[in-house]
């Protein structure tokens, strides 16, 4: 990877997420506009916006999923922790281990809780042996990390789909730990969630703060000023405003910008 500045533990990279002139297009259709970010390293920003402004979008560009979709064509550069994630030396395996994704349902695979939480981790070990002492550990931390741990360590044998929502979500995010992302997207990680789950889960949120640099899509307002501590609007394809949360909800720059959040549109 080609990289602008030297990361390391002493000299982290301020930010975790660059962007610079990104232009998205599905087809004929463009979803992005000249998107410029800088998304600060070690804190959760919320990506708030109407239906179809293009945050999913912008979201799946990081990880590179929107790849998949043949008809899909991108311009620009998204740098992630200073490495350029679309330059043709990297490698989309990596990229994925490095910035891990919950989706706003939950997606645990119909296999035992152990089982789910090593499945990253065993398709990115490459065929490094690891013993069951180890991967007891692994299992046990990642279920500490996101709260289940308590609820679950006595039928790790039982099958992921068995638990409640708000458990397989917690379930769905521990399964990204053992690969040591860097970055967690979440794209309405509390849609499918009943409020006490929702409370669950943003509590969680804030525990995995400063590990990991959180960028979370949501319709949810409350939950945006709740969970956040920087805010990005987002309108028609085009970033409107980035700025601290509570500068967003309480004197927003831009005219856009207030019409959203007091419900005038959207």
């Amino acid at each position: 990877m080609n990289t602008a500045t030297q990361t390391t533990a002493e000299n982290p990279a301020q930010y975790a997420i660059q962007t610079k002139n990104l232009n998205l297009w599905y087809g004929t259709f463009q979803a992005l506009f000249d998107v410029d970010l800088d998304i600060k390293n070690g804190i959760i920003t919320s990506l708030i916006g109407p239906s179809g402004c293009g945050k999913s979008t912008f979201l799946r560009s990081v990880n590179r999923i929107n790849e998949r979709l043949g008809y899909v064509r991108i311009e620009g550069m998204i740098n992630v922790l200073d490495h350029n994630i679309y330059d043709p030396d990297v490698e989309i395996v990596q990229v994925r281990k490095q910035v891990g994704m919950v989706f706003q349902r939950p997606n645990p695979l119909p296999i035992s809780i152990r089982d789910n939480v090593l499945f990253g981790y065993n398709l990115h070990s490459q065929g490094k042996r690891t013993s069951r002492s180890e991967q007891d550990e692994i299992v046990e931390d990642a279920l500490k990390t996101v709260l289940l741990w308590d609820k679950v360590k006595n039928r790790l044998g039982s099958k992921a789909t068995e638990l409640s929502l708000e458990e397989q979500q917690k379930l769905c995010i521990a399964r990204l730990l053992p690969v040591k992302p860097s970055v967690l997207l979440m794209d309405e990680p509390c849609s499918a969630l009943d409020p006490k789950g929702t409370e669950a889960v943003e509590e969680l949120i804030w525990e995995l703060r400063g590990k990991y640099t959180i960028l979370i899509v949501t319709h949810n307002m409350a939950q945006a000023r709740r969970a956040s501590e920087e805010c990005i609007f987002m309108l028609m394809g085009k970033v409107v405003e980035h700025t601290s949360t509570e500068d967003m909800f309480v004197t927003p720059e831009k005219q856009e910008t207030a019409d959203y959040i007091e419900g005038r549109y959207g």
